[in-house]
């Protein structure tokens, strides 16, 4: 036990060196920061979740005491909660009458990554702008500037737009941001979920088998966050913003989802490997658009629930 303490101990003073590196303002120290999450989720599910917390804790009362304690507590909020969390349900199981296990389905898991990464995005934004109206102040400031910096490299897009078009635009951007920065925060915490367990089953210490990821599907109960996503954009103040981050983050899922369909529809067909490859690299060129076809996929693969049984072994 005071070992594993150690290890937590440890694992949450690099994650918050992680953290602490940002203030170089280089991309290096940018990577190193966006890998944060992953010392945390390594030892939750290498060890236990209880080291995983002590990992969370020990970071967070760092940080608190070599920055700030509003630091700590936004990197509480949105790195070590979310990364123990995660790798507390990625090892729930129960036994099933035959002996064996039966290991936390990879789409309820899915759901989570998106339900928290709104909680989390929502939280650390009511903790660094207070003030509702204050953000959305922060967050049109920010548009009209990225389209002003758009309209000087290009100037043909900024050709014709008069200062309340400007306007009109930067405050659409701004009621669009909770999903936006949701839609990211998704990805990136699937993104640390897998390589976290990838890290672990290589080093032997991952207790649950590899699961078949393109057989990830989500539970059609989760698409019931839509609704109430919908539902609660339509709030104002930080109820709004949680609902429009809410349908990013399920969304992102949805993406997701679509995405796993066609690794699990393609499986024993001629031609998958330049398919798929051709699939990624469409992507990251199209960026958005892909996103919002795969998210459309992924929502009629959820509702309608057909996959055809897998011919083959399990493909990570």
């Amino acid at each position: 036990m005071v070992r594993h303490t150690g290890i937590g101990v440890v694992a949450g003073l690099a994650s918050a060196l992680l953290i602490g590196v940002v203030v170089q303002a280089t991309p290096l120290a940018l990577a190193l920061y966006l890998l944060a999450p992953l010392p945390i989720l390594i030892v939750a599910m290498g060890w236990s979740h209880r080291t995983g917390l002590v990992a969370a804790a020990s970071g967070t009362l760092a940080l608190a005491i070599a920055s700030s304690p509003l630091r700590g507590l936004a990197f509480l909020v949105s790195t070590a909660l979310p990364a123990w969390w995660l790798g507390y349900l990625a090892l729930l199981g129960r036994p099933k009458a035959s002996g064996e296990m039966e290991w936390y389905p990879t789409g309820r898991l899915l759901a989570w990554v998106a339900v928290t990464a709104a909680i989390a995005l929502v939280v650390v934004v009511m903790l660094s702008s207070g003030d509702h109206a204050a953000y959305q102040e922060r967050v049109r400031r920010l548009a009209r500037a990225m389209l002003q910096l758009q309209m000087q490299e290009t100037p043909s897009r900024g050709a014709g737009l008069e200062e309340d078009d400007l306007a009109r635009i930067a405050e659409r951007v701004a009621g669009l941001a909770p999903a936006i920065m949701a839609t990211t925060f998704t990805l990136l915490l699937t993104f640390y979920l897998w390589a976290g367990a990838r890290v672990v089953q290589i080093s032997g210490r991952l207790a649950r088998p590899w699961p078949d990821l393109p057989a990830t599907a989500l539970p059609r109960r989760a698409l019931w966050g839509l609704a109430i996503g919908g539902v609660l954009a339509l709030a104002p103040g930080y109820a709004g913003a949680f609902g429009v981050a809410l349908l990013g983050a399920l969304s992102a899922a949805l993406a997701l989802q679509g995405l796993a369909a066609l690794h699990d529809r393609s499986r024993g067909k001629p031609g998958r490997t330049p398919l798929l490859i051709g699939l990624y690299v469409l992507v990251f060129l199209t960026q958005g658009l892909a996103l919002a076809a795969l998210t459309l996929f992924g929502l009629v693969d959820a509702l309608t629930g057909r996959r055809r049984p897998a011919q083959a072994p399990p493909v990570a």
